[in-house]
């Protein structure tokens, strides 16, 4: 990195922290502090839900996503528009009506305490984790690229989100995700824009795209109903719809960002804008990895895009053997390289069974690189069982930092660590939030001042913060970031959107039964998890109807017996 990128990089930073403190100071009290002062427009409460969301996970693992496997990961997010015309008919009007802080308040109202605490501490469980993810992964990707020094890195992250989180609140977060939005959106078109430049004259934007789809990164739908395949059309549309609705229905994270809306119409409003721009901006995301993928056709990839993973098999006893396979991959690039380009330039000219010939040739020699890069992931792994040799979070980041011009090099790590800080924001605040009303308050007995309540949301932001930094110093990389965050979604979001769904529609069913019945259902989702019976968006819809289905055949059995019970 030049002197310029880390100008860019530290004063935007800087920037987005002071901005934060300044824009938020002067809370007094808990509707300030947890609820934003309520007075919230639109736009701010779309871009402050769809900065929450879009954490740094999305920009590293996405675009790494797209560049080993296409982009049939964007079927995920098509439940979202459903999801958000649900919640804005269905959950907003409600929490606006009850004017409650968060979202599980409204459990004690309909069924019991008991009830609103126990979803509140499956939220805070599952929040909690993912808050140390969000820490976690942009830390130990610069990392491993960068040389810096994990630890250190991770508590930079964690120090600067707790600075303005705590100072401010809910305002804070807000204020700051229009300025993470606007960094996070400009960079991401910039870097698009210049992997487009990089590509030869030849290639234009058309040409990309089919050398892409020959590499079979282009098979956006998948119409297939295979428990066995994890992103299909049908399971972005049901599992991804109750996945959506769960996270932004109930998850107070979300349900908060929306909650300081100034009226209800501002918030549905806030929400609508969030479904119409999250499909197009994850797909162009996805896209964005795509044409990295097209880049590498024309210029010289790693065997392994995780430098610390190379160097590791390096200096080891397979040595020798890693070395022979990236002699056999560079090769392999070479003769890709030239058939991409000749078919790129000649097109035009080509008649049918040429076309067929060149991506059968190129079918043929991406399935040999795809060998390669399994056998050498393999001696990484037995080079060292702790180096991590899958390297989808690594593609981006290795692009950034090896081809950008200066200056861009600061601006795109600034959009890494941007969406790291606005999310880990919203769930501190959020559990913060969650812990100080549904819990701390709830079951204090003595009444206690505003000032009191106040100094106590600072003092758990604090604390949330603390414990994230922790989680993410003890994390370890998994499949792929961006998969693992909602892996440990799905197994508590079904459980949650059905108990809310009760309160909601089915009257009948009371506070004993639907607590049962989430305690059932969660330890019936976690085996079925841990078995591997099914894909994990479907966990969503699996633990929605169990609790629904588990509660409505306790109150069925028990009769009038749980009409007359206490709280």
């Amino acid at each position: 990195m030049q002197l310029i990128d880390w100008i860019v990089l530290v004063g935007t930073i800087v920037f987005i922290v002071w901005y934060g403190v300044y824009k938020s100071r002067g809370s007094r009290n808990v509707k300030d502090y947890i609820g934003g002062g309520r007075n919230a427009k639109w736009w701010t409460v779309g871009l402050s839900v769809m900065a929450t969301q879009a954490s740094a996970i999305t920009f590293l693992s996405t675009p790494g996503q797209a560049y080993h496997d296409g982009m049939g990961f964007v079927q995920f997010y098509f439940g979202l528009p459903i999801a958000m015309v649900i919640i804005c008919m269905v959950f907003i009007p409600i929490y606006h009506r009850l004017n409650v802080y968060t979202a599980y308040e409204y459990l004690e109202s309909r069924f019991d305490r008991k009830t609103r605490t126990l979803t509140a501490i499956l939220f805070l469980i599952q929040r909690g984790l993912a808050a140390g993810i969000t820490i976690f992964a942009p830390a130990i990707v610069l990392s491993a690229v960068l040389g810096w020094n994990l630890t250190y890195l991770t508590v930079i992250i964690g120090v600067l989100v707790i600075i303005y989180t705590v100072s401010g609140g809910t305002k804070a977060v807000s204020v700051t995700h229009k300025q993470q939005m606007a960094v996070i959106l400009t960079g991401m078109f910039v870097a698009f824009f210049i992997i487009m430049s990089y590509l030869p004259e030849s290639v234009g934007f058309m040409n990309a795209l089919e050398i892409a789809g020959t590499g079979g990164k282009m098979n956006i739908l998948d119409y297939s109903f295979d428990l066995e395949n994890r992103y299909t059309l049908w399971s972005g549309l049901i599992g991804g719809s109750f996945l959506a609705l769960s996270y932004f229905g109930t998850d107070q994270s979300q349900v908060q960002r929306y909650l300081t809306g100034g009226s209800v119409r501002e918030s549905q409003m806030g929400m609508l804008f969030n479904g119409l721009l999250k499909v197009p901006l994850q797909f162009f995301i996805l896209l964005v990895g795509v044409m990295v993928f097209v880049f590498y056709q024309f210029n010289t990839a790693p065997l392994n895009f995780n430098p610390a993973a190379t160097e590791t098999v390096l200096n080891s006893d397979y040595a020798n053997q890693y070395e022979d396979l990236i002699f056999e991959h560079e090769e392999i690039q070479k003769k890709k390289q030239e058939i991409s380009l000749h078919y790129a330039q000649n097109k035009n000219d080509f008649n049918t069974e040429q076309i067929n010939n060149f991506e059968k040739r190129y079918a043929e020699l991406d399935k040999e690189q795809k060998e390669v890069r399994k056998e050498a992931r393999m001696f990484i792994d037995a080079a060292d069982v702790e180096a991590e040799s899958n390297d989808k979070d690594y593609v981006f980041i290795h692009f950034i930092l090896h081809n950008l011009p200066r200056g861009f090099i600061g601006l795109l790590l600034a959009v890494i660590l941007s969406a790291a800080m606005s999310s880990t924001a919203s769930e501190l605040n959020a559990l913060a939030s969650t812990t100080v009303i549904d819990l701390y308050k709830r079951h204090h007995k003595e009444d206690k001042s505003e000032t009191h309540y106040l100094a106590a949301s600072k003092w758990f932001t604090l604390m949330w913060g603390v414990i994230a930094i922790a989680f993410a110093s003890l994390a370890d990389l998994f499949d792929n970031l961006i998969q693992l965050v909602n892996i440990i979604g799905s197994l508590f979001y079904g459980n949650v959107l059905g108990i809310f769904l009760l309160a909601f529609f089915i009257k009948m069913v009371k506070s004993n039964a639907v607590f049962i019945a989430a305690i059932i259902t969660q330890a019936i989702v976690l085996l079925v998890f841990e078995l591997e019976i099914m894909p994990y968006l479907w966990l969503n819809v699996l633990g929605c109807a169990l609790v629904i289905t588990i509660a409505f055949i306790i109150q069925l059995m028990n009769g009038r017996n749980l009409e007359n019970e206490t709280t």
